[in-house]
């Protein structure tokens, strides 16, 4: 269906970049190999109805690029489910620089259907750091009709003390390049079903809830996603289309993440560090 998307989407661009760095240690220089995240830009292409349309163009470490670009277009409500679409495949147009049909994205859509592309303006363009940057709105995602999220599960506070151990142990290009993010996805008794690493914490998290999409497993209902760093208004807007009733963040959430949390029935955790966390929403499915 999808071009097979996990066969068509293996890293093709490399998530690490080999580097030469001089270190100065103890007023002594040594020149030593090093290991970078890479960095570079995607472009999202949707194509519908005949039209092929860029709408949004996102700084990203490669791999996972087709679940990255399908957990965006599910985030911001584009699509609905994996049979809207036709294809995903790398760009391969004639015009295209052979250095970046691999940093090109094209999801076709079946039928000829008109899509509301408006909610993508302020997307054109996102940095790995911020992404919408504030310009959402609690009232977007009301008039997009999300529902408030369900009552239940209930975790022990053991299970979510453990998963920020669990999430770094799973980190494979963190370990190689200490310049990454990471969105897990624990089920309620704590175990990891998967992880994807990113610069952006934000395309993380797309690409986790691509892959969840991709694979028929929406909505995570009965699951956990956990970020590294802090949690913003868009990551809790991506989990809220996915149904995701609990979220926790190494640092601290910003206030529009609490107030989605609030607003949709979040439960929402931020400096889980050790035996400690804060608890912002939601407070009822911890089990003390």
């Amino acid at each position: 269906m999808l071009e097979k998307a996990k066969a068509g989407d293996k890293a093709r661009r490399g998530s690490k970049t080999k580097v030469r760095v001089r270190v100065a240690e103890d007023g002594r220089i040594r020149v030593r190999p090093d290991t970078l995240a890479t960095e570079e830009p995607m472009e999202i292409r949707l194509i519908t109805g005949g039209e092929r349309q860029t709408v949004a163009v996102t700084m990203r470490t490669p791999g996972a690029d087709f679940e990255l670009a399908a957990g965006f277009l599910y985030g911001e409500g584009i699509l609905s489910s994996p049979e809207e679409i036709e294809k995903i495949s790398y760009c391969v147009d004639a015009d295209v620089d052979a250095g970046q049909k691999y940093n090109i994205v094209n999801v076709e859509l079946r039928g000829g259907r008109d899509y509301d592309l408006r909610s993508l303006d302020r997307h054109f363009y996102t940095t790995s750091a911020c992404g919408v940057c504030g310009k959402a709105s609690l009232e977007q995602l009301e008039l997009r009709g999300c529902p408030v999220i369900p009552s239940g599960p209930e975790v022990p506070v053991e299970t979510i003390y453990a998963l920020p151990e669990k999430l770094r142990e799973a980190q494979g290009l963190f370990e190689a390049t200490g310049g990454l993010h990471a969105a897990a996805l624990f089920d309620r008794e704590g175990n990891l079903i998967a992880l994807r690493e990113d610069v952006g914490r934000h395309n993380a998290t797309d690409k986790l809830i691509g892959w969840a999409l991709l694979e028929g497993r929406l909505p995570l209902s009965e699951n956990i996603v956990m970020v590294s760093g802090r949690s913003s208004f868009e990551i809790l807007q991506k989990c809220l289309t996915a149904g995701v009733p609990m979220v926790c963040a190494i640092s601290a959430p910003s206030s529009l993440a609490v107030d989605v949390a609030r607003e949709f029935n979040m439960t929402l955790v931020g400096f889980l560090r050790g035996n400690r966390f804060n608890v912002y929403s939601g407070y009822e499915r911890i089990r003390a």
